[in-house]
């Protein structure tokens, strides 16, 4: 029978950091490229479906666009397959690390890169609940994440880790008012509207996803207001345009009226020379 440890054996892993510290730049490029970037299906958990995949693409496009507009260098990714030495590899749902250039990667390489994951995100829908919440807890915490955050969407039930200084093993975070603060992120999860939600201080994160429904709203409302300040615009004209032929017509009438005063005025001083 094959043991977790045997079948893990048999996947690619990346040098221990004592072989990589030996080895000389070339070498270490070419470590670095034998490393797949993808992972095999008996190490990956299946497919979990859109409630899987909504959830683990809302916090990381969330999380890349609120770094972005503060101007931080923030590498956020899904399902990026990592190595750490010496390790077996894996891919966590959402990985964030901190002070690293921001830009497209098949891999993370923690000797190469210079430093391994700041926080983690699993997002559990179905399949082995026991991966997310007991096998993880312990590999993130002795790999040394400061941070890991479980959200079991099919319960709807958040839970938070954090790693001591000096510590091997994580705690629990402590929810304050229904938010779980990571000091990580230096900002609040909650469950809220059934969904993963960030906050910083008390204004809720907004997903890519609610900004384009927001923006549409507000382009929707513009597009009434355009059409209702030109159906304004048209009825005043209508109303000039009958004041205006109000007017002509009451100065026609008036003329004719005067025309008319002024022709028998003529025919009595006619009559009275006669």
């Amino acid at each position: 029978m094959t043991t977790d440890a045997e079948a893990s054996a048999r996947f690619p892993r990346a040098p221990s950091q004592d072989a990589w510290d030996r080895m000389s730049e070339v070498e270490r490029a070419a470590a670095v490229e034998a490393l797949p970037a993808s992972m095999t299906d008996a190490e990956a958990s299946p497919p979990e479906g859109d409630l899987h995949y909504d959830a683990k693409n809302d916090a990381r496009e969330t999380l890349r666009e609120w770094f972005r507009r503060r101007g931080k260098q923030v590498y956020v990714a899904a399902e990026l397959t990592t190595y750490y030495p010496d390790e077996p590899r894996f891919a966590p749902d959402v990985l964030v690390v901190f002070d690293v250039p921001v830009h497209d990667r098949m891999k993370w390489v923690v000797s190469a890169e210079g430093r391994g994951l700041d926080w983690v995100l699993e997002v559990h829908v179905g399949g082995d609940r026991k991966k997310d919440a007991e096998l993880d807890v312990t590999r993130y915490a002795r790999l040394g994440i400061p941070e890991y955050f479980i959200y079991d969407r099919a319960r709807q039930h958040l839970t938070g880790y954090r790693l001591a200084a000096g510590a091997t093993a994580y705690t629990r975070v402590v929810p304050q008012a229904g938010r779980y603060p990571s000091e990580v992120l230096e900002l609040e999860l909650s469950l809220q509207h059934g969904r993963l939600c960030f906050f910083h201080a008390n204004a809720e994160l907004l997903t890519p996803r609610d900004l384009a429904a927001r923006l549409e709203g507000m382009v929707a409302q513009l597009e009434q207001e355009r059409d209702a300040e030109a159906e304004r615009a048209r009825t005043e004209a209508e109303r000039a345009r009958m004041e205006a032929e109000r007017a002509r017509t009451e100065a026609e009438r008036a003329q004719r009226a005067e025309d008319e005063l002024n022709r028998l005025r003529a025919e009595l001083e006619r009559r009275g020379r006669e």
